[in-house]
């Protein structure tokens, strides 16, 4: 599995954390920044990580901010990307086996790192149970399709 990995100014400490956890654990990951307190526009990152995951060069994508709800919804711009917001592990296992989430966004001042590690394995190790989820799926690609081709002028 490989990650793409992003965070904003107010998630740069979670996402190096999660790095390391990455790194300890053996996932093969990119950091696509930023890399310090600065002050920086989330959409950049959110934009960046949902592409690399969007053209399949990534398999999944972990985002970090204040909330975690700003990259969600910029990551959630980019077609062919679903990306949820998760505050415990529960979510994150939802998001996977039902959404076939393939970004998961994290709010740095909402979640210790502890509790961060706890979601991010949970988001990793569950696979998309399929069945009747998949017709579900199948809608929302579909509506990426039409938002890709309707003139937004």
């Amino acid at each position: 599995m490989r990650i793409a990995l992003g965070a904003d100014h107010a998630g740069v400490d979670l996402k190096n954390d999660l790095a390391n956890f990455l790194k300890d654990t053996g996932i093969a990951f990119t950091d696509f920044g930023t890399a310090g307190s600065e002050s920086v526009d989330y959409p950049d990152f959110a934009v960046a990580v949902a592409r690399a995951v969007a053209s399949g060069d990534y398999d999944r994508g972990l985002l970090v901010c204040g909330s975690g709800i700003g990259m969600a919804m910029a990551a959630n711009k980019v077609p062919g990307i679903r990306a949820a917001v998760a505050t415990e592990e529960e979510s994150a296992r939802l998001s996977r086996s039902h959404n076939n989430a393939n970004v998961l966004a994290l709010g740095a001042r909402l979640t210790p790192s502890g509790k961060a590690r706890d979601i991010v394995t949970a988001f990793l190790n569950t696979p998309f149970e399929g069945g009747r989820h998949q017709r579900r799926i199948d809608k929302l690609t579909h509506l990426d399709a039409i938002a890709s081709t309707t003139d937004r002028n």
